[in-house]
């Protein structure tokens, strides 16, 4: 059986665009079954760094998918794609 995938949203504590991502991802889940990680960047000075004004940015098994926003269908489709590499 194949681990399903692994959605990490790099957030911050009271950030709005995070909020409404990781809803989005939340409703997108019982449907497309991955796991969802939040990775809160305040107490980490390498993240603040990386990411800093981009938040939320989203990753798909460690890779780069988005910041800012989730569009379900872009979303749907890089899922996929990481789905067939396996």
């Amino acid at each position: 059986m194949t681990m399903p995938n692994l959605v990490t949203v790099y957030t911050r504590k009271g950030c709005h665009l995070c909020d409404v991502a990781i809803e989005t991802l939340e409703a997108l889940q019982p449907e497309l079954q991955f796991d969802i990680e939040k990775r809160f960047i305040d107490s980490d000075p390498v993240l603040e760094e990386k990411y800093g004004e981009l938040i939320p940015v989203i990753h798909i098994d460690g890779e780069h998918h988005d910041f800012y926003r989730v569009d379900p269908d872009r979303f749907r489709s890089s899922l996929d794609r990481h789905r067939q590499r396996r």
